[in-house]
């Protein structure tokens, strides 16, 4: 069971509650489900219970009792604990996270970069209002796109016009101000000094990276290609993944999705996430939770790159094809963050 059908087996449980007179509250479009965090168990989480409770006029811990009773039995579920205010933790039956797995890797390489997308998109629009300076403006941007990817739509209004080579360098693009629509303002803490000598790329990560109360630094340690630089890890990790490719097509064997013997957990849970992190950066109007995921995806998947490909004598097998349809698959994820973050992921690096 993948993350986006545990979400829907999590929705239709809530949607029986409200059926049978359990609940008396609308149903959501979408239940959110995620890696449980410290002080949780199981393969998912989810707070739906605690975003039901007031509406329903209910705890939170009654209500999460409720949609257990529902979940429990379901196919693919082993068991459903209530813990904290009110979390739902979800624990798949075993060999279904195997199964699951496979599934995520086969999400993410049938969306590609939209992977973690709305399905269908809301028909909103949201004006986002920045003053004329160059970290608002290239934050404004990235909201503007991250709002995209969950199906809304953003434009970015200033209240003069924006030097050329804001837009020519950072490709950030502005609209006449529409006083008609729903605003958001956007004001970071202002860069402390001009990022355009940096360029695109790192000159809109220092600007993104950071969040929005924070002072972003503006130096060449952007441009430092090494380790230190998270900029420099996250589209390393992409080209190698890119690279991984070209080196099975030459050892005549490419990706298929499969069990995964050495799939490191911390770097599957990151990708089951992703569609999550892409929710919340757009809801909080917050590329840099974006940024942050993107580099712990890069950290994750990284030391796994070197068990990718055979070994000496070693023939490939299904085992080398799955682990780089895994490999692949974070690549993608990589490329999609990059990109909706405004920055090139490029294939050689």
């Amino acid at each position: 069971m993948t993350p986006v059908e545990l979400s829907r087996t999590v929705l239709s449980a809530v949607r029986r509650a409200v059926d049978v007179g359990e609940l008396s509250v609308g149903v959501p479009e979408r239940v959110v489900v995620a890696p449980p965090r410290p002080g949780g168990c199981g393969d998912y989480a989810t707070n739906i219970a605690l975003q039901l409770a007031r509406p329903a006029g209910q705890p939170a811990p009654l209500v999460a009792q409720v949609l257990r009773g529902h979940l429990l039995g379901l196919d693919g579920i082993d068991d459903v604990t209530v813990t904290g205010p009110g979390f739902l933790n979800i624990s798949l039956r075993d060999g279904d996270a195997e199964a699951a797995l496979v599934r995520l890797v086969e999400d993410i390489r049938g969306s590609g970069e939209r992977y973690g997308f709305a399905p269908r998109p809301a028909g909103t629009v949201v004006e986002l209002r920045c003053p004329r300076e160059v970290r608002a403006v290239v934050v404004a941007d990235a909201v503007a796109r991250l709002l995209g990817s969950q199906g809304s739509e953003g434009r970015v209004s200033c209240a003069s016009p924006l030097p050329a080579d804001w837009q020519r360098i950072l490709g950030v693009h502005v609209d006449a101000a529409g006083d008609a629509l729903p605003g958001v303002d956007i004001r970071p803490v202002p860069a402390p000094a001009d990022p355009l000598p940096l360029a695109r790329d790192a000159a809109r990560w220092a600007l993104l990276s950071p969040a929005g109360h924070d002072r972003p630094r503006i130096g060449d340690e952007h441009l430092v290609q090494r380790e230190s630089n998270p900029l420099f890890r996250v589209r390393y990790a992409h080209a190698r993944t890119r690279a991984l490719g070209r080196n099975a097509a030459d050892l005549g064997f490419c990706a298929e999705a499969g069990p995964v013997d050495v799939a490191p957990s911390d770097l599957v849970a990151l990708l089951a996430d992703h569609p999550r992190v892409l929710a919340r950066a757009a809801d909080h109007r917050a590329p840099d939770v974006l940024a942050r995921h993107l580099v712990s995806v890069a950290d994750a998947v990284l030391p796994f790159l070197a068990t990718v490909l055979p070994r000496g004598e070693e023939k490939p097998s299904a085992a080398h094809r799955a682990r780089l349809a895994l490999a692949e698959a974070a690549g993608t994820v990589l490329a999609g963050g990059l990109s909706l973050l405004g920055i090139d992921a490029p294939e050689h690096l």
